[in-house]
């Protein structure tokens, strides 16, 4: 694949809506192209996503290259605009995270199924689908297909998420969310009792005094566990009740026992409260924390493939305080695993969101040469 197609394929890509639940016609488009681009099988799964196949499916070893085909709301139009820096093309996704998928299709094309059937090799590439919504369906259906039973574990895996076309990130914070809905009877705000919305403050004051004892002597934002206060939302119903809706989220260091903190704040109400104030708790979106190492098969890989593509280059690491699917994907399988692509992640999100062309070129060229290394390994 040359350099204007694969600029076509995330162009056209990103030109196509993808909210998260929305997928359906960018992952029928993309496993169009990847059949054009000289994959073995590509196809839409039972979840929705697209894959694409390179190698024999009886491979002694599997690479997968997760990248996410949903986007977050908002309507940037799709553009390519010239800057003093090469072109820029504009759009929702064009950085998180069709820009890193499309890299990964465009690449692993250019390595090819005839050198991947050579090295043993299937390498599988997925577009999936709600990771956006924090449910992430494909990448949760992905790793249940790749159990050990179904099909072989990974022996190595690719998250597509934006670093930069020369870093590799290998670890992700964890998550947890709590909807919580506390009611009392109604009371004279002159009254001895204390209202329902200060009793949901106490709560949160007890949350951020507990991250605080648990962040002792601990200096970097990834190892710290980080709250924080989403939703605060008063009310009076038709039953003469007054209501909190409120939501608190947290950030989790790898390691952090999540079940008995759910427990400690489930405990708390009868600890702290009264007979006159109920609570309701509603945890979602859990996430356990995640970090790779740097002495794998992988790494080097990605060692060998910056250095093909600019011999001066050095390839960076980094860990984030987000989420992405690796949290997903990596306890599943405990195999060899990064997040790469093109684009500022300081993007994701935002109304200004824009991929530079030539750095998204610079991370098809890596995922080409990185393949390549992978293969030659043992």
């Amino acid at each position: 694949m040359e350099r204007a197609t694969a600029i076509e394929l995330v162009r056209g890509l990103v030109a196509i809506p993808s909210l998260s639940r929305q997928e359906a016609a960018a992952a029928a488009w993309l496993v169009e192209q990847m059949h054009a681009a000289g994959y073995d099988r590509a196809f839409v799964d039972a979840a929705g996503n697209a894959v694409g196949e390179l190698g024999d499916a009886s491979a002694s070893r599997t690479i997968v290259l997760l990248g996410h085909i949903d986007t977050v709301a908002g309507n940037i139009p799709v553009r390519i605009e010239p800057s003093a820096d090469g072109d820029l093309l504009f759009g929702r996704g064009s950085v998180d995270a069709k820009g890193p998928l499309a890299a990964f299709v465009a690449g692993s094309a250019r390595f090819g199924a005839a050198a991947a059937r050579a090295a043993a090799l299937r390498v599988v590439v997925v577009g999936a689908v709600e990771e956006e919504a924090a449910t992430s369906k494909g990448a949760r259906f992905i790793a249940a297909r790749f159990d050990g039973h179904q099909e072989a574990i990974p022996t190595a895996c690719i998250i597509g998420e934006p670093s930069h076309w020369n870093r590799v990130t290998l670890g992700y914070k964890g998550r947890l969310l709590l909807d919580l809905i506390a009611d009392q009877p109604m009371a004279h705000t002159a009254g001895p009792d204390a209202s329902v919305a200060s009793v949901v403050v106490d709560l949160w004051n007890w949350v951020t005094a507990h991250a605080a004892r648990t962040n002792e002597g601990k200096d970097k934002a990834f190892d710290r566990l980080s709250p924080s206060l989403r939703r605060f939302i008063t009310s009076t119903n038709e039953a003469m009740h007054d209501l909190v809706d409120a939501q608190f989220a947290w950030r989790l260091p790898v390691g952090f026992d999540a079940d008995a903190f759910m427990a400690e704040l489930q405990a708390w109400p009868a600890a702290h409260v009264d007979g006159h104030t109920t609570f309701e708790f509603r945890f979602k979106g859990e996430e356990r924390a995640w970090r790779g190492d740097r002495n794998n098969p992988l790494v080097r890989s990605f060692l060998a493939g910056v250095k093909t593509e600019d011999p001066s280059a050095q390839l960076g690491f980094v860990v984030k305080t987000g989420t992405s699917d690796m949290n997903v994907v990596a306890p599943v399988w405990k195999c060899p695993i990064v997040a790469y692509g093109p684009g500022d992640s300081a993007l994701d999100h935002t109304p200004n969101e824009h991929l530079p062309l030539d750095e998204y070129w610079k991370a098809v060229n890596v995922i080409q040469h990185t393949l390549g290394a992978y293969a030659a390994t043992e």
